[in-house]
């Protein structure tokens, strides 16, 4: 194998899935490639399409495409074009334009330097509900020492009872509530001035979008459902997701057959780490082209998928006879003179006094222990509902 072959391997797990961070190696001959990211689905909300290329160049970063030209075509030769944000994305109007299950849609591209793409034609399948999310106490081995920890796995049911749907994605979202250990209780004025803060922030929320990849299929033959599908697993002693309340969203997208082995070939990658000398040789999929240059190379795919999503709400008190680990906060608190405020990953907390409210030293805490704002955000989701 070719190491630009290898390359590429590793292209599409680094630069493919977000456009982030990805890791090149300096390669003579060394040709950029489009990546295009992008997902339109049934639901009422603005889709984005995001443009970049790779480069040659070590650790640096995709650069952004800004000045194409992007729009969408329906099975009914309707034009939708994509409005310009700026940093690489290009976003429709959702007022104006919403996918249709069972409606065909191609992806247009033109770039300044006179390329067209294109995308092949996509159909919006029709995807079937979940049924049910739960949870149960397991364990999964994880880290380069094989470490095994206790937490639980999130699992979903689906059924179909249409039998059009053969292949699944699935995306979540996080959202849980957490306490501030050491909350932020004062304001420094001057060594003898001391604001108390009027609403101390110690309840605070955190949100993660899931980055691994999860898929399955119901192969002709099979019976027509997805059981116990594994969504997430959550390690107490790993986060703080479990120690007040916790939310998780599921999306489920319906695939195509080549979408779906697109995700897996990117799931096996991810799996083998990515090592661009040890990975599998798994081929590249992508249903984007050039128009007028076939043996061109593009990253990417272009996912025209319906969904349907369900969320669950778990509480730490429900989560109790499952006697689970517990989270421990790695949080730094000292004291200090005023001389001595230090600076970086710090906060000040509050005043220490004597008896007699002579200052003895400055109270400090790790940010992320501290402050709403550095460990999360402090205002209460619009969908959030406490359950304890």
């Amino acid at each position: 194998m070719t190491v630009m072959k290898r390359l590429f391997a590793f292209i599409v797990l680094a630069a493919v899935a977000s456009c982030i961070d990805p890791y090149y190696l300096n390669i003579k001959n060394y040709k950029s490639l489009l990546v295009v990211e992008g997902l339109i689905t049934n639901e009422s909300s603005s889709y984005k399409i995001k443009l970049c290329r790779t480069t040659g160049r070590e650790y640096s970063t995709p650069e952004k495409i800004t000045d194409a030209n992007v729009y969408i075509t329906d099975g009914d030769g309707i034009e939708t074009h994509l409005q310009n944000y700026g940093d690489g994305y290009y976003v429709t109007d959702g007022t104006a334009f919403t996918g249709v299950i069972g409606q065909k849609y191609t992806l247009h591209i033109l770039t300044s330097d006179g390329k067209e793409y294109r995308s092949e034609v996509c159909t919006m399948l029709p995807v079937a509900d979940i049924d049910t999310i739960y949870y149960e106490k397991g364990e999964e081995i994880s880290g380069n020492l094989g470490e095994s920890f206790t937490g639980i796995k999130i699992f979903l049911n689906s059924s179909d009872a249409t039998g059009k749907n053969q292949y699944f994605r699935w995306a979540f979202e996080e959202v849980w509530k957490f306490l501030l250990p050491i909350p932020q209780r004062y304001i420094y004025i001057n060594d003898s001035t001391f604001n108390e803060v009027p609403l101390v922030k110690d309840v605070c929320w955190k949100r993660n979008m899931s980055g691994e990849i999860v898929t399955n299929s119901i192969l002709p033959g099979e019976a027509n459902y997805i059981n116990k599908q594994l969504i997430q697993f959550i390690a107490p002693v790993k986060s703080d997701r479990l120690t007040q309340q916790y939310s998780i969203l599921v999306k489920q997208y319906s695939v195509s057959e080549k979408e779906y082995g697109f995700w897996n070939n990117l799931k096996k990658v991810s799996e083998s780490g990515g090592d661009i000398f040890n990975s599998p040789p798994y081929p590249v999929i992508s249903n984007i082209y050039n128009v007028n240059d076939a043996s061109e190379m593009v990253l990417g795919y272009f996912e025209v998928s319906a969904v349907t999503q369900k969320r669950i709400f778990i509480t730490a008190h429900e989560l109790d006879p499952l006697y689970l680990p517990h989270y421990s906060t790695d949080c730094v608190e000292f004291v200090t003179s005023p001389q001595d405020w230090p600076n970086g990953d710090f906060t000040f907390v509050e005043p220490v006094l004597d008896s007699d409210g002579k200052l003895l030293g400055l109270g400090f805490a790790t940010k992320v222990c501290s402050v709403c704002e550095y460990a999360g955000f402090s205002e209460k989701p619009d969908f959030w509902v406490d359950l304890e």
